[in-house]
């Protein structure tokens, strides 16, 4: 049994028309029809039943259509991923991401992805811009999307979307329920931080914005995990600091810590998300930024 004489015996099968059929293989019909008799003389039945006035498929044939079709579907998707791999648009790309690039930048990159190259896979590993960059340098990320772009020299980036900051406050915090709050209120606050090495570009966001109000910060406790930020704000009165995406996520959220998100003003601390890779890399690295944003968003 021949690929081949499956490929015609499903255009006969479509067209039920031998001459049409033909056409579109653009076979001559006989040898179309010489395709149809081996392949019968291979299954051991009548497929298709024809006289002058009309072509038809028999039973078995019915039968044997569908099992035809995902017979030559699959040979073509064989084929297409072979192709795919000799042009390394095939494999699995490592991506590490941020809370502000899962929401606003992945979902439409991934389904971009899938409708281009369906044979490449992503691994997906949400951490912040510290640990995203030491995996990049080291080979266990191929993509990474963090905040702030980095000096490196071996690395090239894309910036994507310019991300303001808000304070995150318990629901009982003298913050909670306003529009907005200036920066400077923080003089006094203690607040709850995190270790630069986590991430520099955001500690030095907030740092600089306080600088440009002339207050100090008062670093009550650091945390390193977002979620446990939202924890300590929602039961001590302090203030943490969250994107203004996973600040609207603790505002509407049913379950788990009660906090809340305030805009801060004068200035607006504002971070600027980066897509970062490695200058020297592979296809499969290309087929994956072709896929991102072109623009930058706010």
């Amino acid at each position: 049994m021949e690929l081949r004489h499956l490929v015609s015996f499903l255009s006969i099968a479509e067209e039920l028309h031998f001459g049409r059929a033909a056409a579109r293989l653009h076979l001559a019909q006989p040898s179309l029809s010489q395709h149809l008799q081996r392949l019968e003389r291979s299954v051991g039945v009548a497929l298709v039943a024809r006289n002058s006035h009309e072509v038809r498929l028999t039973p078995a044939g019915e039968t044997f259509r569908e099992l035809a079709r995902d017979i030559v579907t699959r040979a073509e998707r064989a084929g297409q991923a072979a192709r795919a791999a000799a042009a390394g648009r095939s494999g699995t790309v490592r991506v590490g991401y941020n809370f502000p690039a899962g929401q606003r930048i992945l979902p439409a990159t991934l389904a971009a992805l899938n409708g281009r190259h369906p044979a490449i896979d992503v691994t997906m590993f949400e951490m912040r811009t510290g640990p995203q960059l030491a995996a990049l340098s080291d080979g266990r990320l191929d993509v990474a999307m963090v905040y702030g772009k980095p000096t490196a020299t071996d690395l090239t980036s894309r910036l994507l979307l310019r991300v303001p900051l808000v304070a995150v406050v318990g629901r009982e915090h003298h913050w909670a329920g306003l529009d907005r709050v200036p920066f400077g209120a923080l003089a006094g606050e203690p607040c709850v931080l995190f270790n630069r090495a986590q991430s520099s570009a955001m500690y030095d966001t907030i740092f600089s914005a306080a600088q440009t109000c002339g207050i100090r910060l008062t670093v009550a406790q650091e945390v390193d995990d977002p979620g446990a930020t939202a924890i300590l704000a929602a039961v001590k009165p302090v203030v943490g600091f969250a994107s203004a995406l996973r600040g609207r996520l603790a505002d509407t959220r049913c379950a788990g810590p009660r906090t809340t998100s305030v805009p801060l003003i004068d200035p607006v601390p504002i971070l600027d998300l980066h897509a970062v890779w490695l200058t020297k890399h592979g296809p499969l690295v290309d087929a994956f930024l072709e896929c991102l944003p072109a623009g930058v968003e706010e």
